[in-house]
C-alpha cells in the first residue's frame, strides 16, 4: 500500500464528516439556492487568495531535508496564481457582487484555517502544509465535476460561473497523482504531520461547509 493510500485509509472519518456536511447532501439531491452557491464561493475565495502567497512562504521555509521540494512548489505557484480571480468572476456569472466579496471578511472557519496554514509553515513543520493540499485537492477531485453539474441544473447559470469548480476539478486529478509522489519519498517523521495536519484540515474545512446556508434557510 502506498503511504498515499495509507493517508486516505487514516483520515477516513475525518472525511466522511466532511462529506456529510447538509450542504454538501443537499447539493447531491440538487437542492440549491444562488444564495448558497454564492456563499460557498465567497468562502473559497478567502482561503483560495492565499494559496499563492502559502506556497511562496513554503518554498523559503523548507529545510534541507525536504530542499528537493523546492522546485515542485514553485510549479505549484505557478499553476495556481490567479485562482482566486475566477472565483470573482464565477461570483460575478452567478449573479453575485464580486467587488464586495473581495473586500469583505471570512467568516470565522476560513479564517481559522488559513491561520493554521501559515501557522503550520511559520511555526511548525512545513511538510504538514501537504495534508491541507491532500484535503483540498482530494476533495476537489471528488464533488467539483459533479456538484458544478448539479448546481447548474438547478440554478441555471451560464457556463462561466463555473470556471473554480470544473477547472479545479480537472486540474486537482493531475495534482493528486503528483502529491502522491511527493508524499512517498519523506521521510516516516515528516510523513506522520502530514496525517496529523490532514486529520485537521478536513475539520477546518468541513466547518466552512458546515457553516454555509442551506438551500432551506436561504429561500
Amino acid at each position: 500500500m502506498s503511504f498515499y493510500e495509507q493517508l486516505a485509509e487514516a483520515t477516513a472519518a475525518e472525511r466522511n464528516y466532511l462529506l456529510s456536511a447538509p450542504i454538501i447532501a443537499d447539493c447531491f439531491r440538487g437542492e440549491v439556492s444562488r444564495n448558497s452557491y454564492l456563499a460557498f464561493l465567497g468562502q473559497a475565495f478567502h482561503h483560495v487568495r492565499h494559496t499563492t502567497p502559502l506556497l511562496m512562504a513554503l518554498g523559503g521555509r523548507l529545510p534541507e531535508r525536504l530542499a528537493w521540494l523546492r522546485r515542485p512548489v514553485a510549479e505549484y505557484i505557478e499553476e495556481e496564481i490567479g485562482h482566486e480571480e475566477w472565483i470573482l468572476n464565477d461570483i460575478a456569472a452567478a449573479g453575485g457582487d464580486a467587488e464586495a466579496v473581495r473586500h469583505s471578511q471570512p467568516d470565522l472557519p476560513a479564517e481559522l484555517m488559513v491561520a493554521y496554514a501559515y501557522d503550520l509553515v511559520y511555526r511548525r513543520n512545513p511538510a504538514g502544509f501537504f495534508g491541507m493540499v491532500f484535503v483540498l485537492e482530494g476533495t476537489s477531485v471528488a464533488l467539483a465535476l459533479n456538484a458544478a453539474d448539479r448546481i447548474q441544473e438547478a440554478l441555471g447559470v451560464p457556463d462561466q460561473a463555473f470556471t473554480y469548480l470544473r477547472s479545479h476539478g480537472t486540474l486537482d486529478q493531475e495534482h493528486t497523482r503528483h502529491l502522491a509522489d511527493l508524499l512517498d519519498k519523506m521521510t516516516p517523521e515528516d510523513q506522520a504531520e502530514v496525517v496529523h495536519c490532514a486529520k485537521v484540515f478536513f475539520k477546518l474545512y468541513a466547518d466552512i461547509f458546515r457553516a454555509l446556508p442551506t438551500a432551506r434557510e436561504t429561500s
